[in-house]
């Protein structure tokens, strides 16, 4: 699945480490989960490990095995710049205010449905 950021980020606003192709392992695998005979019997699951950090990410969101290289390569050097930077990591301050918005939105959303019983509630004793 995608991680949070990858959906949301804007590419040329993070300032990410680069990854040398030297630094990575790349494996073709069988991917897994639902589309029968075409996910069976085709090696277009990728996986990638960033040799000196140790992490791995797996691949399998299209039948393509190019958009499957791009998008792990996108993946992992977000997942490596918020390994090695922590909290300074550009990854890591996107999803914190991604998080507050979402806060925000849904305390927003409360206070109109409360806005809304309490308006139905006066039209009830208003009725009556």
């Amino acid at each position: 699945s995608l991680p949070l950021l990858q959906a949301e980020r804007k590419k040329n606003s993070l300032n990410l480490l680069e990854i040398s192709e030297a630094e990575l392992e790349e494996q073709f695998v069988r991917g897994d989960g639902p589309g029968g005979q075409a996910t069976n019997k085709t090696n277009n699951c990728v996986v990638l490990k960033h040799i000196p950090s140790g992490i791995v990410v797996k691949c399998h969101q299209t039948r393509s095995v190019e958009k499957n290289r791009k998008i792990a390569r996108e993946i992992l050097q977000e997942k490596v710049d918020l390994f090695y930077k922590g909290e300074d990591s550009d990854v890591f301050k996107e999803k914190k205010a991604s998080e507050k918005q979402k806060q925000e939105k849904k305390r927003r959303a409360k206070e109109n449905l409360e806005r809304k019983k309490l308006f139905k509630e006066m039209q009830q004793l208003d009725k009556e």
